[in-house]
């Protein structure tokens, strides 16, 4: 046998053992239920990622609903791609910008308060299968919202419903009470080469 054909046998086997492995370990999962998914830490990404678990579950035909916690307005890239679902995603903007652009913790509050009360509706209505909670995380680091009454809301949902919640800083409970949990690292990013936000990959 030559040293080519030896190494390929040896390939074949070794993924052999591996696809046998990894079989076992899949049919071996047969839980299903509803994820409390958090995306946190310092790198880009945490929000794109939940862009990209929200065209996944619309592809298999869920209803999701989006609320965000802190952003203004803006107009962005993935809000005007989901318009064209209709009624399929429901989305709220209910932020008035950062807290250090608004810089008024009363106002920050509020807005935050009126963003929970659409996220308790969108989880209690039973048509939805995915909820995103964008940058609810901000709001809890900055005492916007009760911790307390947020984990209780979670941890009381419907058990068939994903929860995705985004942002830095991710609270311990919120950590401790998640199924997955993501935190995006930072090793290099174009901000510090001086590249601003640019359409298509920031907004």
């Amino acid at each position: 046998m030559h040293t080519g054909e030896h190494d390929e046998v040896r390939h074949k086997e070794k993924m052999a053992k591996r696809k046998a492995a990894q079989d076992a370990e899949v049919s071996a999962k047969t839980q299903e239920k509803g994820l409390l998914i958090v995306h946190t830490g310092k790198g880009k990404g945490k929000s794109t990622a939940a862009w990209g678990l929200l065209l996944r579950a619309l592809g298999r035909g869920m209803r999701v609903g989006v609320v965000q916690f802190g952003k203004g307005a803006w107009e962005t890239g993935e809000r005007k791609a989901v318009e064209k679902f209709g009624d399929q995603v429901v989305w709220h903007t209910l932020g008035e910008g950062f807290t250090w652009e608004t810089q008024d913790h009363a106002r920050d509050v509020a807005a935050a308060e009126k963003a929970w009360v659409a996220a308790k509706a969108l989880l209690a209505d039973p048509s939805f299968r995915l909820i995103i909670l964008d940058e609810l995380n901000i709001a809890l680091r900055y005492d916007h919202l009760a911790l307390a009454d947020v984990l209780a809301t979670l941890r009381a949902r419907r058990p068939d419903i994903h929860v995705v919640v985004t942002g830095r800083n991710a609270k311990a409970e919120l950590i401790e009470a998640a199924d997955l949990v993501t935190d995006m690292t930072p090793v290099k990013h174009h901000f510090a080469a001086g590249v601003k936000a640019q359409e298509g990959i920031e907004f």
